[in-house]
Order: structure tokens, then C-alpha cells, then sequence
């Protein structure tokens, strides 16, 4: 090998060969968790704001994506601009496909985590046995970057669906679901400090850094009963795509995260990877795959045991002063009889149809700002209330949640119509029996 790296740098197209990917700096990670928070914000401001529909902005987004890939292949060499707009735009359809699935097809996310988990493997596996190499120090074939796009893509995909998971179907919430995941990666970079693969550390982080840029884009959008600064995701994804400008403009100027030919050579010379990486690798996984089967089985105990209303009926008190079947020893009191009314399967769903009901009179009384703030209580009561009510009967939670999405749509879009918003809500109550 060391003979072939000689003969190449003696070869005068040797010294053409360009990394076409950036190096992993600080400034890497940095614009990676603003681009994937941009990614989450851009794609509910294309399907709920802008009233695209996820089908809309699954379209939309895929062609920008394939636009901003085919200039990434023709490049010959590393540019920020392309590269990172790239990134940002296969964050949001990484998102959208696991959001189609889940919306769509109704696929549960553990399935979802699931299939991108085999996916992404299979990824590495081809990859290496073609190049011998998963090093992304030496992306400069058309093959090499090929294999490179196609495992982000996956790796956007598994950190939406696992990221879910985690927030929305275990009940964990964006901020402890953030929280989680910045432990897990400092673990993993200390791990790498002490020896861990570098390739099986940098891919890991890579996907973790998906759910962590979630969480800190819901932190800093949610509003502060909810939570979060209250910044909204319009301001947010603004100040998050600013840095992320300047950054680029940065790098493109000093060059600092351009892979030098040296490094290049390193990695060739390198490659096929000697030493226990498969060994690493192999227990590395194991341990996260035990750890994360056996946190989820735990936290469905968890809320297994907490949720105290299986049944689908409810007792119902009413008052009556002339009640026939109940025999009362003052003929003039208030008897209180008791009946059964059949609820939701998804148990009572009083507190969601209260907000529903609340957010309908703001509209009728011309408040369109106060019942859109309003709506925001439904969305956040319902995303937390996902990991205790679906389990029921995800049938009937994807149906409210469908319904859901389409007021949450009509009424944050940028223009608003009075009727088709009634319209929304009037079909939401209809099913928040």
C-alpha cells in the first residue's frame, strides 16, 4: 500500500484529488445541529404556514434536494455553499420521509426505527465492501459520495424516527429526549478521546445530532407555559439560518475545514482500517441496541402502569327534578341518577375538546390570534398524551390526529380563511366524542 501511495504522488492527477465533504472541525458540528433545528422549523413552515400539506412539501423539498445534489456531483472539489444547503435540504426530507410513513402509511415509529436501523446497516456494509473504507476523509468519487449521501439520508431518517420515538411515542418530551441524547453523545466523544473507532464515533454523533437539533428548535420555539423561550419557529429558524449564513461565509473565506491532500493520502494509506474496529463496533452496538430495547420496554411499563382509564364508557351525573325511576324520601329535592355514556376508545377526552371548543368561540368572537395561541394547547396536550392514548387504539388516535393537523394548518397558515377554519374545527369536535 505504502508503494501505491508513492506512485500516486508521483502521478500529476493525484494532486487534483479533492475531498468533497468538509472536514469534522467544531465548525462541522456547529452548523450540523443549526441545519438539522432549520430542517425541522423549514418543513412545518412549508406544510402547516405555507399550507403545503406533507405531501406538498415532500414534493417540493425532493426536488430542491435533487437540484442541490446534482451541482454537490458536478462540484469537483468541497464548497461550503453547496455542501451545507445540501445538508439542510436533506435534513427536512429525511424528516418528511419518516413523517409520511408515520402520517401516511400509519407505520408506527418503533417500526420506522426499525427499518432505517437495518437500512442504514446495509449502507455501511455495501460501502465498505466496495471501497473498503468508511472514512469520510476520502470522499472523492462519484461512488464514495454516492454511498455518503445515501447513509445521511438514512441517518436523518433513523434520528427522526428514533428521535419520535422517544419525545412523542414514549411520552419523554423534545426537552428530556434532548437531554438524553447530549449525555449519549458526551459519552461517546469521551469514549473516542479513550480510544473508540473515530468512523464508528463520528457516525453515531452524526445521527444523535438529528433528535438533539429537534429538541433545541422545540426548546426555543415553544412558547414559555409550554416550556420553551417563546421565540416561535419563524424567529428561530431566522436566527438559526443567519448563523448558519455567516458560518458558511466563514469557512468559505479561511478554508479551515477543507480536508488537506496529506489527510487524504493518510486515510488511502490507512485503508482497508486495521486494529479492533469491528470488535469496537460490534459491542458498541450491542450495548446501545440492549440499552435502548431494554429503556423502552421499561418506560411502556412505566406508563402502562400509570394510565388508570382503560374503560370506554364513563359515569355520567344528572341532576333532575322530577325523576321517575329513583325514589327519593323528600319529593322535592334534586335527585342525581347515575348513567353510562360511551367515549372515545382512546378513554375521556374532555380537556381536548374544552381547548377545540375554546379555540371555536376565539374565532367566532374575531380573536384570530388568541384561537391560534390557543390551538397551540391542543397541539402540545396531545403530543403529550400520544404515548398514553395511542396505544388504545392508534386507529382512533391517527383519526384525531389527521383532524388535528388539518386545524393546526388552517389556522397558522400565513393567510387565513375564517370559514374553511370553522370548517376544521367543527370536524374535529365531531370525532373529540
Amino acid at each position: 500500500m505504502t508503494t501505491n501511495i508513492q506512485s500516486r504522488e508521483t502521478d500529476p492527477k493525484w494532486d487534483q484529488i479533492m475531498n468533497k465533504v468538509p472536514e469534522v472541525t467544531a465548525y462541522f458540528w456547529i452548523i450540523k445541529i443549526l441545519g438539522t433545528t432549520v430542517g425541522e422549523t423549514a418543513a412545518d413552515f412549508l406544510n402547516v404556514n405555507l399550507n403545503f400539506g406533507l405531501t406538498g412539501t415532500s414534493i417540493v423539498t425532493g426536488v430542491l434536494l435533487a437540484i442541490s445534489l446534482l451541482f454537490q456531483f458536478r462540484s469537483k472539489k468541497y464548497t461550503p455553499s453547496l455542501y451545507w444547503i445540501s445538508v439542510v435540504l436533506i435534513s427536512v426530507f429525511g424528516t418528511l420521509v419518516t413523517d409520511n410513513l408515520t402520517d401516511h402509511l400509519e407505520i408506527p415509529l418503533q417500526t420506522s426505527t426499525i427499518i432505517f436501523t437495518i437500512l442504514l446497516a446495509l449502507s455501511f456494509l455495501i460501502w465498505y465492501a466496495k471501497e473498503k473504507t468508511l472514512s469520510i476523509h476520502s470522499i472523492y468519487t462519484r461512488r464514495r459520495e454516492a454511498f455518503y449521501w445515501l447513509t445521511i439520508l438514512f441517518s436523518f431518517a433513523l434520528g427522526t424516527a428514533s428521535g419520535d420515538l422517544m419525545a412523542e411515542g414514549l411520552g419523554l418530551g423534545y426537552l428530556v429526549t434532548g437531554i438524553i441524547v447530549a449525555v449519549t453523545i458526551i459519552i461517546i466523544a469521551i469514549s473516542w478521546k479513550m480510544g473508540l473507532n473515530s468512523i464508528l464515533s463520528f457516525w453515531l454523533i452524526y445521527i444523535l445530532t438529528r433528535p438533539l437539533g429537534a429538541s433545541l428548535g422545540d426548546l426555543l420555539s415553544q412558547t414559555p407555559n409550554h416550556g420553551g423561550f417563546g421565540l416561535g419557529a419563524t424567529v428561530t429558524s431566522a436566527i438559526f439560518l443567519a448563523a448558519i449564513l455567516m458560518l458558511v461565509i466563514f469557512l468559505t473565506i479561511t478554508k479551515k475545514d477543507e480536508t488537506t491532500r496529506e489527510v487524504i493520502r493518510k486515510n488511502e494509506e490507512l485503508a482497508p482500517e486495521k486494529g479492533n474496529a469491528m470488535l469496537q463496533t460490534a459491542i458498541t452496538l450491542l450495548l446501545l441496541v440492549g440499552l435502548s430495547i431494554g429503556g423502552y420496554f421499561m418506560r411502556q411499563k412505566s406508563l402502562q402502569s400509570s394510565d388508570n382509564s382503560p374503560d370506554t364508557t364513563q359515569d355520567t351525573k344528572t341532576d333532575s327534578t322530577n325523576n321517575k325511576t329513583n325514589k327519593t324520601t323528600n319529593p322535592n329535592s334534586i335527585t342525581t341518577t347515575t348513567t353510562k355514556t360511551t367515549v372515545s376508545p382512546l378513554g375521556d377526552l374532555t380537556l381536548f375538546r374544552t381547548i377545540t371548543q375554546d379555540t371555536f368561540d376565539k374565532l367566532n368572537s374575531g380573536d384570530q390570534s388568541g384561537a391560534t395561541n390557543r390551538i397551540g394547547d391542543l397541539e402540545y396536550e396531545w403530543d403529550n398524551a400520544q404515548a398514553r392514548l395511542k396505544p388504545k387504539n392508534g386507529a382512533e388516535w391517527n383519526k384525531i390526529d389527521g383532524k388535528i393537523d388539518i386545524v393546526l394548518r388552517e389556522l397558522r397558515s400565513t393567510h387565513p380563511n375564517i370559514a374553511t377554519e370553522k370548517s376544521a374545527i367543527q370536524d374535529l369536535l365531531v370525532v373529540l366524542k
